[in-house]
């Protein structure tokens, strides 16, 4: 392989690391059982990305696939076009599959971090990307009461992330 193919698959892969790497400071949640986190998700906040920019009443959906991928099913409402929008992805572990922290690809090779920062299986889940730009609190309904959402934001904020700037579904 000449130096001009080495310095390209050096590039790539850094880049591929640094989308599933962990924001310093951030540690994902012990214990994980994948079985209890199956299953429908509502999205109660989220940081503004412009690939759900516009999109209300969004579900994150979770099963188990053959070969014991994840089957990730984005779903959310675009009121201007009066339609649903659908994304379906793949996620696998980083390491233990008893550690919350996973990778998921909605675009074949690329993978981004999802890192699950708090977790009760049965109300909420907290989670965020390779940065503190990705954030998202999830919940078993499509609210969530406001003393639970109060410690996830200040748990939030202790880590770094701009809960000022969340939008609130």
């Amino acid at each position: 392989m000449n130096r001009t193919m080495q310095a390209l698959a050096l590039g790539f892969t850094l880049l591929v690391a640094a989308c599933t790497r962990l924001p310093e400071g951030v540690r994902p949640v012990q214990g994980f059982e994948l079985k209890r986190y199956l299953g429908e998700w509502h999205e109660v906040a989220r940081m503004d990305h412009r690939f759900e920019r516009g999109l209300t009443k969004v579900t994150a959906t979770y099963s188990l696939r053959e070969d014991g991928s994840v089957k990730v099913l984005n779903r959310g409402w675009n009121d201007s076009k009066a339609q649903w929008k659908e994304a379906e992805g793949r996620a696998v572990f980083i390491g233990s599959s008893s550690e919350g922290r996973l990778k998921v690809s909605f675009f074949g090779p690329f993978y981004g971090a999802y890192t699950i920062l708090a977790l009760d299986p049965d109300r909420y889940s907290m989670i965020c990307g390779p940065n503190r730009s990705y954030f998202w609190i999830l919940a078993r309904e499509p609210k969530l009461d406001p003393n639970t959402m109060e410690t996830l934001l200040a748990r939030a904020r202790e880590l770094g992330f701009a809960t000022d700037d969340l939008i609130y579904l």
